[in-house]
């Protein structure tokens, strides 16, 4: 197009200039603005117009006109290349915005315990990304404590509970039941005679706690949820804990059993992790109690979730069914059948293997 200002009618208005452009190269291309009115169902009067009109604000003359039809002057040419370049670069752009992912949009902080955001949250994420790109999710994992610490302070929009059923200015709903299980590596081979035969049905043999707590244990201190669970089982039963090292860091817990320095008791959730160890592993279902970890998924009481937090607790929530269904986790699902819906309010759900 000519400098000077011949592209400043098409900032005023696109649409009619790239309308305009299509009107041109129809003129060019049929030879004719009687031809050229007809194929794009125009009448002449008005393609005429708007032809005098492309003509002014580019203060150049486009066409030729004769008996014979319509042929273009040189600046016709030019512009004819041009529109043809822009009007490519119209539809690319058109097809580009109607292909962006629709939805959702905006920033959801998750927070959960580190051995369930280990099993749960690389999957949730990965699908989020390529289902709802709009949608940014934080992730806190941190000890059940400070999960419900960081709930209350309102840093979290979705949290993941322990053993938490009801909390003051929480609401929280049922999300999953798992077993406790008693492992390590049976160096000596004088676990092995203890354990009970796994049930019709299991995978992992029994092992009653008093057996369990009188093998030499690696556990963290009582400020954490499973040692908790651990001692109020001990303390029931009138049995002492035979513990050997007791360490905060789950990933020196993890170094000591793993070399055979004594056994842990460990939830389902981290089993995938724990069953990567070298022979002679040993993993039993802790019972006689039975030691159980339940899960709340937990939202504001008088927040209702936006929709990008809808989504990503129904993300959460469909990957633990698929976990569960499929044998990878070894729980009980507690939540609803069907995802989260617009409000808060759960609905009576049905418990589900």
């Amino acid at each position: 197009m000519s400098p000077g200002g011949a592209g400043r009618p098409a900032l005023q208005s696109a649409t009619v200039e790239l309308r305009t452009l299509r009107y041109f190269i129809a003129v060019l291309e049929a030879g004719s603005l009687s031809r050229a009115a007809g194929s794009l169902y125009v009448a002449q009067p008005a393609l005429t117009a708007q032809i005098r009109k492309l003509e002014e604000e580019l203060g150049a003359q486009l066409f030729e006109r004769s008996h014979a039809g319509m042929a273009p002057t040189p600046a016709g040419l030019q512009l004819y290349q041009d529109a043809r370049r822009l009007l490519s670069d119209a539809a690319a752009v058109r097809e580009r915005v109607r292909s962006l992912p629709q939805g959702p949009e905006g920033s959801v902080t998750v927070a959960l315990p580190f051995l369930i955001a280990s099993l749960l949250m690389g999957p949730v994420l990965a699908g989020l990304k390529a289902t709802h790109p709009r949608i940014r999710v934080f992730v806190l994992d941190d000890l059940s404590l400070m999960v419900r610490k960081a709930m209350l302070d309102r840093r979290a929009d979705i949290g993941i509970l322990v053993d938490q059923a009801q909390v003051d200015g929480l609401r929280c709903r049922p999300f999953a039941r798992e077993a406790m299980y008693f492992c390590g590596r049976d160096l000596q081979g004088t676990v092995a005679p203890l354990l009970q035969p796994a049930p019709a049905g299991e995978g992992h043999p029994r092992i009653a706690f008093a057996a369990a707590a009188a093998q030499p244990l690696v556990l963290q201190s009582r400020r954490f949820s499973i040692r908790q669970r651990v001692e109020d089982a001990a303390n029931a039963q009138e049995v002492p804990l035979n513990i050997v090292h007791e360490h905060d860091s789950a990933r020196v817990i993890r170094s000591l059993y793993a070399c055979g320095a004594g056994f842990t008791f460990t939830p389902a959730c981290a089993l995938p992790d724990a069953g990567r160890q070298a022979a002679p592993w040993l993993v039993a279902r802790v019972v006689q109690p039975e030691l159980q970890r339940s899960y709340s998924l937990a939202t504001a009481a008088d927040r209702p979730l936006d929709a990008a937090a809808r989504v990503v607790v129904q993300a959460i929530e469909a990957h633990a069914r698929t976990l569960i269904a499929g044998g990878r986790w070894e729980a009980e699902w507690l939540g609803e059948a069907d995802a989260v819906p617009a409000g808060h309010g759960p609905k009576p759900g049905r418990a589900a293997r």
